[in-house]
């Protein structure tokens, strides 16, 4: 069987979106560096990441300053800056890739930091980098059918631990060419916070509503980029082509329900790399004055990228603009989801 998800949401609202930027900046250079030696000796040019992926720097959270840090920062901004009283806040969702702990949730602790009330349920939604806007839809249906008044989503990643270990292991004098490659990915992440205030639009006219999302399962291809906190392997030509051809086929079959082919005022897209962003304009015939990038100087950010980005943009949109969110995660899954600014 195939087919899109489709859902259309009918009272639901976004009231700010914020971020918090990691303070150390690590420039693929510096990466090229430390695998100078390394890249000599199985013949390969160093500048990989700038000339194929497009990545200047990244940046890894201070010492003594974790992702959950993070995103509970990012959260008080949020909740601060939509005027919201926590006490109404039923719900906290936590998307974040990186975790410290099997268990508890990593929601808990930025719950804590929080402070907020008993009340608000909280826990973790992962699925790969398309797990804030999952977390938006299950914040939007909680919303929609009134279970909750208001909702925070948050994220924080820190992509220094892998990194650390990644650029330890392909220093290893048995590494090769291939080794570099299957790795390359793990080198383009970067660490950063982001946090959304979601509530009832009828209640918030100045909120940016939610339209409607799709989403497309290629399960067949959860091999092709696996990971943990010691490393990740990516094959990245498999990687990039499965992607393509799932998000056309969604991309195919929502044209019977929405009109994105028309032409969006922004599309923001998740930040991997030129390479991707590209091919993905080119498929769907997007014009790239309208993909802001975040990628050449915070690197790919997981699911935080998609919000993150679309902070950078709030202050270019204008009322009544049209927003695509645009996604493809890990194991495989595609989706993309309108807002009407």
């Amino acid at each position: 069987m195939t087919g899109n998800a489709t859902h259309r949401f009918s009272n639901t609202a976004i009231l700010t979106v914020q971020t918090v930027d990691a303070s150390q900046i690590v420039t693929s250079a510096a990466f090229d560096e430390q695998l100078g030696d390394t890249y000599q000796r199985v013949g390969l040019r160093p500048g990989l990441l700038q000339r194929l992926a497009g990545i200047e720097e990244r940046r890894w959270w201070a010492d003594g300053v974790s992702f959950t840090d993070g995103a509970a920062t990012a959260g008080a901004k949020a909740i601060s800056e939509s005027g919201v009283d926590p006490a109404h806040i039923g719900l906290m969702v936590n998307t974040s890739v990186s975790r410290k702990h099997l268990e508890p949730s990593t929601a808990v602790a930025v719950h804590d930091a929080l402070g907020l009330p008993s009340s608000c349920q909280n826990f973790d939604v992962t699925n790969a980098c398309l797990g804030f806007i999952n977390g938006m839809e299950l914040a939007a249906a909680m919303i929609d059918v009134g279970m909750v008044e208001y909702a925070l989503v948050v994220n924080g990643e820190d992509s220094r631990p892998v990194q650390e270990r990644t650029i330890d292991l392909l220093n290893r004098p048995d590494t090769v060419a291939k080794d570099v490659m299957g790795h390359f990915a793990t080198l383009t992440l970067g660490s950063g916070a982001v946090a959304m205030v979601l509530g009832r639009a009828d209640r918030h006219p100045e909120g940016h509503r939610l339209v409607g999302s799709v989403s497309r399962a290629g399960t067949e291809h959860h091999q092709l980029c696996t990971g943990d906190n010691d490393g990740m392997q990516t094959d990245l030509k498999g990687l990039l082509a499965a992607g393509l051809d799932l998000s056309g086929e969604l991309w195919a079959d929502a044209a019977a329900e929405f009109d994105w082919a028309r032409g969006m005022d922004r599309y923001v897209i998740h930040q991997v790399s030129k390479v991707h962003t590209g091919a993905l304009c080119d498929r769907f015939g997007i014009d790239r004055a309208l993909v802001p990038t975040t990628f050449p100087t915070r690197g790919n950010l997981g699911p935080a990228s998609v919000p993150f980005t679309l902070a950078s943009q709030a202050d270019t949109l204008t009322d009544g603009d049209r927003v695509l969110l645009m996604g493809i995660g890990s194991g495989l899954n595609a989706c993309c989801l309108e807002i009407a600014w």
